[in-house]
């Protein structure tokens, strides 16, 4: 083998030992960096998502939170608006209980009120209205009322209310009731109307 030969053979091995393809990027014009960076592109399974497509997410996410939110609103306005009824329902079946109750009452009431005076005495005119009286306070008395009459019994600020005062004969009758003006009232624990009293007090 001539020295020629010799030398055109190393050159070819010298160019078997360069990188595979480089001499085709740059025959074909292009960068080998823009390679290299597509190619790790495409090993990411493009996960870096553009611009426009994060804010179309957080779009959809904001509308979503707003149906939920509009949702919710909605459904708690009718549970109140089914609840305010439903108590107020209450309220009217517990009242239609008590004037039931009380119509027995009116009817007796009424008879007495219509009576011809000149054929009735006044004893029966009475004794009907304090049946009419009993009644009235057993139905209520039912629902929860409770008649305020404390005649001698020490003054209560909290259900009572002193509308006069008078000498007490003793110590010990200091500050009892001595005279009821107008009974008081508590319904189911709430003091409708304070009973007006006269209340003893000692000055010794």
């Amino acid at each position: 083998m001539g020295f020629s030969d010799r030398f055109s053979g190393s050159e070819g091995g010298q160019g078997d030992t360069g990188a595979p393809g480089s001499e085709d990027a740059y025959a074909r014009g292009g960068n080998p960096a823009e390679d290299v960076s597509a190619q790790l592109a495409e090993e990411d399974g493009g996960a870096t998502s553009p611009p426009g497509d994060a804010m179309a997410g957080a779009q959809r996410a904001i509308e979503e939170h707003r149906d939920r939110y509009l949702r919710l609103a909605a459904e708690y306005d009718n549970y109140r608006k089914r609840t305010a009824k439903e108590r107020q329902e209450a309220q009217w079946r517990g009242q239609a209980d008590m004037v039931r109750g009380m119509l027995d009452a009116l009817d007796d009431l009424a008879r007495f009120a219509h009576v011809d005076p000149g054929t009735v005495d006044a004893k029966t005119v009475v004794d009907g209205a304090a049946m009419v009286e009993k009644k009235l306070a057993k139905t209520l008395a039912g629902h929860g009322l409770e008649i305020v009459n404390p005649l001698d019994q020490p003054f209560d600020p909290a259900l009572h209310e002193a509308v006069a005062t008078e000498p007490a004969l003793s110590r010990e009758d200091d500050h009892l009731v001595a005279r009821v003006y107008q009974p008081g009232y508590v319904f189911n624990g709430q003091l409708l109307r304070p009973a007006r009293v006269v209340v003893k007090q000692w000055n010794g």
